[in-house]
């Protein structure tokens, strides 16, 4: 089955395309049903795939247009406290070291723990028992675990003063499973991308599970909130208020009428933005991050970034960023002094300017507030 309809693509961008994001997003415009692509002002290049792009479809489904960290996304609360209480730096390095413990970078030690505080994770929810035993073993100890890359927790300073707790991670290996498991399933199109039909019994099971993903996803985000915010209160004695709460993802595929169509609009690295919809736009380690409202711009199709997006390779940043470079960028922010020496990749240069990317998409977003970074726990 080949295209003879070749989708139009609107961009929203900080600086001009790079030619094989430009060339991967062309040929995406040629795939079987691709109805419409937005490219948001993170756009960089992925498998298949670039991250910042929503792509709409009438009734094939890209696994790789939702990637493999499915459900990936944001979360935050407030505190009743000043961000002041975290400028002593003997109590940022008891919230290191009490973090190290509460949420893991890579797993828990208590399986029989996740799932009692998830009920509707049952893994016999999943399709298929070599994902449900996936869940069993690898889901079990990572539910409330942060993982690597750039998946960070942050207390973060608002405009007022206050202090702001934020976490970026996704569904951990439950994700990536389920993706693999399905793309197994997947037919390939005339251009190489493998896809799923929606309206027969491959497509349902995929999105069954994908919905699974981003419970869990949304799960994980709320537990590390919780254990983060404990930590806060025990060596801070800060009170999270829990009706501040926000979550929003951006690795999904979802049902969605635009233009009077209903289309299955995924998204990969991209926020949903309808209007008023609360969003959650980080920068990086050394800038400022955002939560913004919807315009619900159907050119965008109701999209946003869900970053400033990488502007280095994580190789790339290796090799160009010293560590001094690293601490002088960030130098205004705690930093695990473990974890330290090992992420310049994340370095503030390694992204794109955060501010450039919310310029460009005024027409997509509503900033309602501005965080700035005070202690930073990433995993390397």
């Amino acid at each position: 089955m080949s295209n003879t309809f070749v989708a139009p693509i609107r961009s929203w961008l900080a600086e001009p395309m790079p030619k094989d994001v430009g060339k991967a997003i062309e040929r995406l415009s040629w795939a079987n049903d691709v109805q419409r692509i937005a490219v948001m002002p993170d756009v960089h290049l992925s498998h298949q795939v670039c991250v910042g792009v929503a792509v709409a479809t009438r009734s094939l489904i890209y696994p790789d247009a939702v990637g493999k960290d499915i459900g990936c996304g944001m979360a935050a609360i407030a505190f009743e406290s000043e961000a002041g209480v975290l400028r002593d730096a003997r109590r940022a390095a008891e919230m290191f070291k009490l973090l190290r413990k509460a949420v893991p970078i890579h797993r828990h030690a208590n399986r029989e723990l996740a799932f009692q505080r998830a009920t509707e994770l049952d893994p016999t929810q999943l399709t298929a028992e070599p994902i449900a035993k996936v869940a069993q073993r690898d889901g079990a100890v990572q539910l409330g675990t942060l993982g690597r890359g750039n998946h960070f927790l942050e207390f973060q300073e608002d405009d007022e003063g206050r202090l702001w707790l934020m976490v970026h991670s996704g569904s951990r290996a439950m994700g990536q499973a389920i993706a693999d498991w399905h793309l197994r399933f997947a037919l390939k199109g005339a251009l190489g991308l493998r896809y799923l039909d929606a309206t027969t019994d491959a497509g349902q099971q995929y999105i069954r599970d994908m919905e699974w993903a981003r419970r869990y996803a949304g799960t994980n985000r709320e537990i590390m909130i919780q254990n983060a915010s404990e930590v806060a209160r025990k060596v801070l004695g800060a009170q999270a208020i829990a009706d501040s709460y926000l979550d929003a993802d951006h690795n999904d595929v979802r049902l969605e009428t635009h233009q009077d169509q209903e289309l299955w609009v995924h998204r990969k690295g991209a926020a949903s933005a309808r209007a008023n919809e609360i969003g959650i736009i980080p920068g990086s380690m050394g800038t400022e991050s955002y939560h913004v409202e919807g315009r619900g711009a159907e050119d965008s199709l109701c999209s946003s970034s869900h970053g400033a997006g990488r502007a280095m390779s994580r190789h790339e940043a290796r090799q160009r960023i010293t560590f001094g470079q690293f601490r002088n960028q960030t130098q205004d922010v705690w930093i695990d002094p473990r974890a330290a020496p090992a992420l310049r990749e994340e370095a503030p240069a390694a992204y794109k300017d955060i501010r450039a990317v919310m310029r460009a998409q005024r027409e997509l977003t509503r900033i309602v507030r501005v965080l700035r970074p005070v202690l930073s726990y990433k995993g390397t």
